[in-house]
């Protein structure tokens, strides 16, 4: 199967990209990484060869990053299924299957195991807050608005899932037009603004984020699943090995200090341990003397950890 990866990223996210992307090679990824920005380019890129509208850093063999700088007035959170349409309609329209990954995960499973899991169904991951009953107030409200809007659920579901990621076969793309659409529909209605992060109001209809969104669109297609429980991402700080996922406010590893976070009782994070695991190869985010100065942190904060617990 033919496939690829794509994320969004601004700012200091670039150490995100280029763990992500060191962690999909390390587990056997072999192709292309598409990565849509604002901003500057990654420092860590030396070199780049320029294409028609991307620009091109070479990871390693048969791997490389495609660069896509990117204008639109929308929070990166809520461009995700525009992202993905908009590269088979003009990058990649040969791709078979193409998985989003936020900058923020770190993968720790064989790749191989991506394409069998994305053959069986649209691929997702449970969010940490993984249950969210079919009756539940605010499920009923998004499905009472996507009526109104001339949309009609096609099954009830009681688990939640996360926007960090998303795998989707070329043949049930429609899921990625139905979550664009209905972001854009209920924008036009006035419900909330997609240049923010967060689409949270008081008000009826009770939407948080974009993934809202995306488990209402779930509800509304008919498209097959093939869904992981919350340890896919190491929420709880328990793992299947699959993802670790420095979601929502959670610090991001590149920006924690982890010795200050382990004297307050907080230990690192399971995904604390897997950014630093793939940091240095193939693409070497940090100087050397940097990255062990920083392993020795991260050793002394686990010992720390094990003593001091915030209650």
């Amino acid at each position: 199967m033919l496939t690829a990866i794509c994320t969004l990223f601004e700012g200091d996210y670039h150490y995100g990209v280029g763990n992500l992307v060191n962690s999909l090679y390390n587990h056997g990824f072999r192709g292309v990484i598409w990565a849509g920005y604002r901003g500057n380019l990654p420092p860590w890129t030396e070199s780049v060869k320029n294409a028609e509208d991307y620009q091109e850093f070479t990871v390693a063999q048969d791997c490389v990053i495609r660069f896509i700088k990117l204008d639109t007035y929308k929070c990166f959170t809520n461009y995700k299924p525009d992202f993905m349409l908009q590269l088979w309609e003009n990058y990649c329209p040969e791709t078979e299957a193409i998985f989003y990954f936020d900058p923020d995960i770190v993968n720790k499973r064989r790749w191989a195991f991506y394409e069998e899991w994305v053959g069986r169904g649209i691929a997702l991951c449970e969010d940490a807050y993984d249950y969210m009953p079919a009756n539940d107030p605010n499920r009923i409200a998004w499905r009472e608005l996507a009526e109104r809007h001339g949309y009609h659920s096609l099954r009830e579901l009681d688990r939640y899932y996360n926007a960090g990621f998303i795998g989707v076969k070329q043949n049930q793309k429609d899921i990625l037009v139905l979550w664009k659409n209905l972001l854009e529909t209920f924008e036009s209605a006035g419900y909330f603004d997609l240049h923010n992060f967060h689409l949270y109001s008081e008000q009826y209809p009770y939407f948080l984020t974009d993934q809202c969104v995306l488990n209402l669109a779930v509800t509304l297609s008919h498209e097959p699943l093939s869904t992981v429980s919350r340890l896919g991402m190491d929420f709880g700080n328990a793992s299947t090995y699959l993802m670790s996922h420095a979601s929502g406010a959670a610090i991001k590893p590149w920006r924690k200090k982890l010795l200050l976070k382990a004297l307050d009782g907080v230990p690192p994070s399971l995904t604390d341990k897997a950014y630093w695991q793939h940091t240095q190869s193939p693409i070497q985010l940090y100087p050397r003397r940097s990255y062990l100065t920083k392993k020795i942190e991260l050793r002394c904060a686990s010992a720390i950890g094990r003593f001091i617990r915030r209650s």
